[in-house]
């Protein structure tokens, strides 16, 4: 076995303890030192292979999505909602994946390019979804490309608040409550389509 694969499966080994330690005291409670000890090695170990915390975290993400990941060929948007609810059921990843895209947004941050890929990624795979489902249009006017966004926005806005008050805002229940307004028609007149937003043919 080469240096490099040794150090490959030993961040792969952090990392799953990282999860772990995730799982059972929250985003506060995932120090480095639990981590390490986890591992059965030091702080300062630990370190060698992620500087820093931000970074252990981002890796945590990154494998949360990889078993997250499904082909676009294969997500519907009714197993979206199976999605939320399994998010419902591992609240210290949510906790992780909503405090650092909150300090992502200033600058320098090291999660920052982390998750701009994520979002221009997650908005083409919700378009493609959308696209599966409805066509070029959707019931309420809108073209997958526009309505994207909003699909995104809501699950992750949803989550913030039901990390705040999860026995207040039932998640799942919400998200299902969007998808029926997104495949809704639009009282007539009321949307405003855009040169941009025209199907091809139309200008």
């Amino acid at each position: 076995m080469t240096t490099r694969t040794r150090s490959e499966e030993r961040r792969a080994e952090i990392v799953r303890a990282a999860l772990e330690v995730i799982a059972e005291r929250g985003y506060r409670g995932a120090s480095l030192a639990a981590v390490a000890e986890r591992v059965g090695l030091t702080q300062q170990g630990l370190l060698h292979h992620f500087p820093t915390k931000e970074a252990l975290l981002v890796a945590v993400l990154k494998e949360r999505d990889q078993w997250d990941a499904v082909p676009n060929t294969q997500w519907r948007v009714d197993l979206l909602t199976s999605l939320v609810e399994y998010n419902a059921m591992r609240p210290g990843i949510i906790q992780t994946f909503s405090a650092l895209l909150g300090e992502s947004v200033t600058e320098g941050h090291p999660a920052r390019e982390f998750f701009t890929q994520r979002y221009a990624a997650v908005r083409a795979s919700m378009a493609s979804v959308l696209r599966a489902e409805y066509g070029e249009r959707l019931p309420n006017g809108l073209s997958p490309e526009r309505a994207a966004p909003l699909l995104v926005a809501v699950m992750d806005g949803l989550q913030y608040q039901w990390l705040l008050d999860p026995e207040s805002v039932d998640m799942p229940g919400a998200f299902r409550d969007f998808l029926t307004l997104l495949g809704e028609n639009p009282p007539p007149g009321s949307l405003s389509g855009s040169p941009s937003d025209s199907p091809p043919g139309e200008g």
